[in-house]
């Protein structure tokens, strides 16, 4: 598991979360949303340690891991998150394996079989030894996410990553993040997409820093919840399973 209790942040000048609880469970898909300055981001990077806070990672502070291991048992997917240098694609998803290497350890056999997996599972292999900059915005997502992939961690934690994305490349981004969750692995996700949300296991609803709601979708994603999160009125229908969120004309 891996949450915060009670988190209170103020990012300049401006508090952006307000006593927030919340934990997460391996082996599901969560959904963060909310509408801008919901704090959502700031709460995911609080979770990866790129900001403070009383986050706990299976029942010890992450303060207490190393380094290492924490970039080997979490792997961010930031909403940006663009290389410094102009790598080839599977240059930069070579990047996820590195806290799995020595520091000065050449790739072994493992990486290259991890790395290879990655690019595949992503559709990325075709373009992977082009440099990023020749690739479209999607392509880049796909890329990245392989990166992320390719580092095998126990949690993924993505800032929009159907950003960017046409409707069958969201539809196999969700589908890696829920074949993680089915291998074990842990999966939060910030979405903009109310429909990609009603995909997940679990939603928290954030706005103005504090929580609104969390748990599983149908008993979270209502229309009382959607809007007070949005202001805005929504309706929330059962179809072949699943739901669907619709706006009110």
């Amino acid at each position: 598991m891996i949450g915060v209790d009670r988190l209170t942040m103020t990012l300049g000048g401006r508090k952006v979360l307000n006593d927030v609880s919340v934990t997460f469970g391996r082996g599901r898909v969560t959904a963060i949303i909310g509408p801008n300055g919901a704090g959502k981001t700031s709460l995911i990077r609080s979770l990866t340690g790129l900001l403070p806070g009383p986050v706990h990672l299976d029942g010890q502070p992450l303060a207490a891991l190393s380094p290492v291991e924490r970039a080997r048992r979490i792997s961010y997917l930031p909403q940006d998150g663009e290389p410094a240098w102009n790598v080839t694609a599977r240059e930069l998803v070579a990047l996820g394996r590195l806290p799995h290497r020595g520091r000065l350890a050449a790739p072994s056999a493992a990486d290259a079989e991890a790395i290879a997996s990655a690019l595949a599972a992503t559709d990325t292999t075709q373009f992977a030894d082009r440099t990023i900059d020749t690739l479209s915005g999607g392509e880049r997502a796909r890329v990245k996410m392989a990166r992320v992939l390719a580092g095998d961690p126990d949690w993924i934690l993505a800032d929009e990553p159907l950003a960017n994305l046409d409707p069958p490349h969201q539809r196999d981004m969700l589908a890696l993040l829920r074949a993680a969750t089915r291998a074990g692995k842990g999966a939060v996700a910030i979405l903009h997409q109310l429909d990609a949300a009603a995909l997940a296991d679990d939603v928290l609803i954030l706005k103005n820093g504090s929580r609104i709601a969390f748990g599983p979708v149908r008993e979270v994603m209502t229309p009382a919840n959607l809007e007070i999160a949005f202001g805005m009125a929504f309706d929330v229908i059962a179809h072949q399973g699943r739901i669907a969120i619709l706006t009110r004309a």
